[in-house]
């Protein structure tokens, strides 16, 4: 294909992806109550060969091409197309991370971390045992993890996975219903950040314990840490440059944002290099960057672009490698109904019963459980993660979506339903 035929097609799928995610979204949010992550989850598997492609394969196929080009027998590449795609996709993801990270408050840990902290260590110590358990057990299916991957491996992967927040749903879910700042609100938000920063390191050291050997898994550990401590050290002290020159400026100019993207982007090519992914070190990136005017502006700047521009290309790009119909037996649904299972359970029971040894009452505990439980847009990043690095198939990466949306799907209505009737007084300053 020549330049000119690559944008062609590329303009035409990104009007196919932007306009069906647009659609379902306007959909479920009107007549189901769902958020746009959820909706957007769901279009992206509609899109995929688990409703289109079974509809119109040859139209799905030719529009997103999966099959990679045949150049001999022995030599064959990705199919340019979806190559671009995915460049883009993963450019939204590195600018999203830095956002989340941007929102990552620390003056809500100190203010409950006694609190938070029981509940965030619920809901990632008991689904990873409960994950790991599982691919140990499952771990003699041959239909589930890559060849080569060891039992540990595979372990620690599921396990990992299993522990993810949807944490930029949770915190959404609650600035929208307005109880961001009330008693509760400070908790969940509090143990959500807590949750998502410890799996992102967990997910590092899974990410490097997988590789081929000693010495890539102690560079990809030792460049992960060195970053967080530069970053900590060096970076947050640097960074205030930012908010000084948005004060003198009287707000974040073109260049001023252009600069935070040059750096962004680096850090993203530094911890991809080491081996620990992009998404983690702009995650980091934004935790250490300067609050107040300067962060909101720069949210302004760049949240709605990538929100509903970037990210649905993702969601798409994860729902062509979602095929329903690789889960085709009998005993590969009863593995999909026991992740489910364990998923809700290790988190959301987990979570609640942590609320309420914290002290919450168990309305506001079961409404932090249904918060935890759900797991979004960072769910299907670990799991793209690993079907990338070769850990687990196409068939395990199909049932853990799956998992994805549905508690994801319940978190909305849970909530809505369990925060009928309650008033909560606002946190005081």
């Amino acid at each position: 294909m020549s330049n000119f035929d690559l944008v062609l097609k590329l303009l035409l799928q990104l009007t196919v992806i932007l306009a069906t995610c647009r659609i379902v979204s306007m959909i479920g949010r009107r007549y189901f109550g769902q958020t746009d992550v959820v909706c957007e989850m769901i279009a992206g598997v509609m899109l995929g060969p688990s409703l289109f492609g079974l509809l119109l394969p040859d139209v799905q196929q030719w529009l997103f091409p999966k099959a990679p080009i045949v150049i001999d027998a022995a030599t064959k590449i990705p199919n340019p197309s979806m190559s671009i795609l995915f460049a883009i996709s993963q450019i939204g993801l590195v600018i999203y991370m830095f956002l989340i990270g941007l929102e990552f408050n620390t003056d809500l840990i100190k203010r409950r971390v006694k609190s938070a902290g029981l509940v965030s260590g619920a809901g990632i110590l008991a689904p990873f045992i409960l994950g790991a358990i599982a691919a140990l057990l499952l771990y003699g299916n041959g239909e589930l993890f890559k060849p080569g991957i060891t039992r540990p491996a595979a372990a620690l992967y599921l396990g990992a996975s299993m522990s993810i927040t949807a944490f930029p749903m949770l915190a959404r879910m609650l600035y929208e219903r307005g109880i961001a700042k009330t008693r509760f609100g400070t908790l969940a938000l509090a143990a959500g950040s807590i949750d998502d920063a410890t799996a992102w390191c967990l997910l590092a050291i899974v990410l490097a314990s997988i590789k081929g050997s000693a010495s890539i898994a102690a560079f990809a550990i030792g460049g992960g840490f060195g970053y967080v401590l530069l970053m900590i050290f060096v970076g947050r002290p640097a960074f205030t440059f930012f908010a000084r020159r948005t004060k003198q400026e009287k707000g974040v100019t073109m260049q001023t944002l252009t600069l935070v993207l040059v750096v962004l982007m680096v850090c993203a090519w530094f911890t991809d290099l080491v081996g620990i992914y992009a998404v983690f070190g702009a995650f980091i990136l934004g935790t250490v960057m300067p609050r107040g005017e300067f962060a909101d502006q720069v949210r302004h700047h760049t949240e709605f672009l990538t929100t509903s521009f970037l990210l649905p290309i993702f969601f798409v790009f994860s729902g062509l490698n979602t095929q329903i119909g690789l889960v085709n037996t009998p005993q590969l649904w009863a593995i999909a109904l026991l992740i489910i299972l364990i998923a809700i359970a290790g988190k959301g029971l987990a979570c609640m019963l942590a609320a309420k040894l914290a002290g919450e009452s168990w309305r506001e505990s079961a409404t932090i459980g249904a918060l935890m439980n759900a797991r979004g847009l960072m769910e299907l990043i670990i799991l793209n993660i690993g079907l990338e690095e070769g850990v687990i198939t196409p068939t395990l990466f199909t049932i853990m979506v799956v998992m994805a949306i549905i508690t994801t799907l319940m978190a909305s209505p849970l909530v809505s339903l369990l925060l009928q009737g309650t008033n909560y007084e606002p946190v005081p300053r």
